[in-house]
């Protein structure tokens, strides 16, 4: 397994900290940065770890910035993604459970390095269920679909 991590100034330390916890549980992680507490952009970090997921160059991805909202909006905005905020294990357990999330987004001004390891460690040992929950995330694909093929209509027009 892979793990693509991405982090803007409020979430790089946090960033580092799941960083290392992935790689003790032998998790290979491809880090896109940022490194510094720095000023950066986080849709920035946001697009190369959802991208890095969408072109199958990982498994999974994790983005942290302050809240981890805007983290998730951006993530979000990339085509197969599937990006959750989360600030508890139920949700994490429930992202992944019913919803197949392939990104996890958390909020490094809302959860301590505990809580947010407890939740990476939820997350990733939680397959989806299938079953009635493949339906809806294929719903959420038909969206995304459709969307696209609107933008393809509408550029031609």
């Amino acid at each position: 397994m892979k793990i693509a991590l991405g982090a803007d100034h409020a979430g790089f330390e946090l960033k580092d900290q799941i960083k290392q916890y992935l790689q003790q549980k032998g998790i290979a992680v491809r880090d896109e940065g940022t490194n510094s507490g720095d000023s950066v952009d986080y849709p920035d970090y946001a697009c190369l770890v959802a991208h890095d997921v969408a072109e199958q160059r990982a498994d999974l991805g994790i983005l942290v910035c302050g809240s981890g909202i805007g983290m998730a909006m951006a993530a979000n905005k990339v085509g197969g993604i599937r990006a959750a905020n989360v600030s508890s294990e139920y949700e994490a357990q429930m992202s992944r459970e019913h919803n197949n999330a392939n990104v996890l987004t958390l909020g490094a001004r809302i959860l301590n390095t505990e809580q947010a390891l407890a939740i990476v460690a939820k997350w990733l040992a939680t397959p989806f269920a299938g079953g009635r929950h493949e339906r809806r995330v294929e719903k959420i694909a038909a969206i995304e679909k459709d969307e696209a093929q609107t933008t393809a209509r509408d550029s031609t027009a």
